[in-house]
């Protein structure tokens, strides 16, 4: 038996559709809709930015200014941040009198930055 080349992509030796399973899966499937607004939300986490901002809330509320010092980044560049962070219902804000204080949205923010962690660990 020989050995398989790891550069070339794995196939079927032989086309034989499994009906049954593709069917099952086929009607499991998610929305294209939904599809896609699940890959723009990962998107979200592809900036190490937005990454460093979350664990920041992670760890409590902030504003700008205290978030920029903390990163050494310009209030400008971290409101940038935080506008797609917003946009994408990953923090939330609330005013206090001139100043605007940022949060994590929910749980589930913080359960996506712990299980992502976990599988970077691994």
């Amino acid at each position: 038996m020989s050995v398989p080349d790891p550069r070339e992509p794995e196939t079927c030796e032989y086309i034989h559709v499994h009906e049954d399973i593709v069917s099952q899966v086929n009607e499991n499937m998610p929305d294209e809709e939904i599809l896609y607004d699940l890959a723009e939300l990962f998107k979200i986490f592809g900036d190490s930015t937005r990454i460093k901002i979350l664990y920041v809330l992670f760890e409590s509320e902030m504003c700008v200014c205290d978030i920029a010092q903390l990163l050494g980044m310009s209030q400008s560049a971290i409101s940038h941040q935080l506008r797609a962070l917003k946009q994408s219902k990953l923090v939330k804000y609330r005013r206090e009198g001139k100043t605007v204080f940022y949060s994590l949205a929910d749980g589930h923010v913080r359960t996506i930055l712990d299980q992502g962690m976990e599988h970077v660990a691994e």
